[in-house]
C-alpha cells in the first residue's frame, strides 16, 4: 500500500495514543448505541444476523461480516473446510456476492485498501491492518467486519467467537502497540481493557 497519510503531531502525545483514543471514543459510542453502524450511521436493532450456521455445519461454512441496512450482518459461505482467520479475511476483502448486494449488504473494505495479515494463536488473533483509525483509513464498521470475521474463523484454543481476543496492529502507527477488541454477541465490536493477552494466564 503506497498511501501513507501524514497525521498532525501534538507535542507530548504520540500519534499511536491519539489513534487509539479516537477508536476508543468511536467504540464507546457504538456500544452505547447498542446497534451496528452502517454508512448512514447507527440504526435500530433490526433483523437478526443472516446465514446462521446449523449445528455441525461449522466445518463446511465460513462466516463473513458486512454492513447492512440495520447494522452488521453475518453471512455464511460454503467451504470444503473451516477456514483460518487469514483465509476468512482474504475472502472478506473480495466483498459481498451479487446476491448479497441485492440484500443491501456492502463492505467498508476493499482489496485496494491493502492486505490484512492475520496470525492466530491460542484464543487470539493478531491482525495487521493497512492504515490507521486515527488517520481515517478505517472506520468502526470496517473494524467490526475484520473483528467478527476473524473471531468466527478457526482459532486455536476452543474459545467461543465472543471470547476471542482480536489484537489490531495499525500499519501506519509509528509505535505499533496493538489494541484489543472482541466481537460482541450482536455482531458489534467491543473494546477489551485491563486484560492480559490470551494464552498468558488461562481463560
Amino acid at each position: 500500500m503506497t498511501r501513507r497519510p501524514s497525521l498532525p503531531h501534538r507535542p507530548g502525545r504520540p500519534r499511536g495514543l491519539r489513534a487509539r483514543a479516537a477508536l476508543a471514543a468511536a467504540l464507546t459510542a457504538l456500544t452505547a448505541a447498542g446497534c451496528g453502524v452502517t454508512p448512514t450511521g447507527p440504526l435500530g436493532a433490526g433483523a437478526p444476523a443472516s446465514g446462521v450456521q446449523r449445528p455441525g455445519g461449522e466445518e463446511r461454512t465460513v462466516r463473513l461480516y458486512f454492513a447492512g441496512p440495520y447494522g452488521p450482518r453475518a453471512v455464511s459461505r460454503p467451504t470444503d473446510r473451516r477456514l483460518d482467520p487469514q483465509q476468512a479475511l482474504d475472502l472478506l476483502l473480495e466483498g459481498p456476492t451479487p446476491a448479497e448486494r441485492e440484500r443491501g449488504l456492502v463492505s467498508r473494505l476493499s482489496p485496494a485498501d491493502g492486505r490484512l495479515t492475520a496470525t492466530a494463536t491460542d484464543g487470539a488473533v493478531d491482525v495487521l491492518v493497512p492504515g490507521s483509525v486515527g488517520g481515517g483509513d478505517l472506520d468502526v464498521t470496517a473494524i467490526t467486519q475484520i473483528t467478527c470475521t476473524a473471531a468466527h474463523a478457526r482459532v486455536p484454543g476452543g474459545r467461543p467467537p465472543t471470547r476471542v481476543d482480536i489484537r489490531v496492529h495499525e500499519d501506519l502507527t509509528p509505535v505499533r502497540t496493538p489494541w484489543t477488541v472482541r466481537c460482541g454477541p450482536r455482531g458489534t465490536v467491543v473494546p477489551v481493557t485491563g486484560r492480559a493477552p490470551a494464552g498468558a494466564g488461562g481463560r
